[in-house]
């Protein structure tokens, strides 16, 4: 039996989930959130509680069994306290500023880098550029932006210059060592 996928989701009040077969809406104070789910899955919404039931113990049920609770999981707790992703820029020069709905990173390249701030998403500026808090109800979303905006400059092994996420751990290469300088 699925450790994750037999556990029950408590709804919050104030939270409004329709379920129409397979397809759920989930409604809250943070956004509202809709997603389709495997037909075969069974979710059901009672005292309070959504459950979700799978017809067979082959793979594929026990697979998905586990991911649809997850991700219903996701979905609620998300209309209600929302996901942040914080990502902390290191390196001289490099910051971060908004600009409308867009995001102005300067990352030590000749130029800089404009990105789009998807709809659902919030990004919040601070420290002086160094530090970029992004916000949304939807966790995929969320972290594929983080995500983006990493991928631009990645924190390379010997200074650590580069985006990383708040925390992250950047283990760094020893370099050059100097032998044989000022042998003749």
């Amino acid at each position: 039996m699925s450790r994750i996928g037999k556990q029950p989701i408590p709804v919050p009040t104030g939270v409004d989930v329709k379920i129409e077969g397979s397809a759920v809406t989930v409604k809250g104070p943070k956004g509202q959130l809709a997603r389709a789910f495997d037909p075969d899955m069974a979710i059901a919404r009672e005292n309070g509680e959504l459950r979700v039931t799978r017809p067979s113990d082959e793979q594929r049920h026990r697979a998905l069994h586990g991911l649809t609770r997850a991700l219903l999981s996701n979905m609620v707790t998300g209309v209600t306290d929302g996901f942040q992703r914080t990502l902390e820029l290191v390196g001289t020069g490099y910051r971060a500023e908004e600009e409308g709905k867009a995001l102005v990173l300067s990352l030590g390249f000749s130029h800089t880098i404009r990105k789009e701030v998807p709809p659902g998403i919030q990004c919040v500026v601070e420290d002086r550029g160094k530090r970029v808090i992004i916000t949304g109800c939807d966790k995929e979303q969320v972290g594929q932006f983080a995500i983006d905006i990493k991928r631009l400059r990645p924190p390379e092994p010997y200074k650590g210059k580069g985006v990383r996420f708040a925390g992250e751990y950047v283990r760094l290469k020893q370099g050059k060592t100097g032998k044989g300088k000022g042998k003749k």
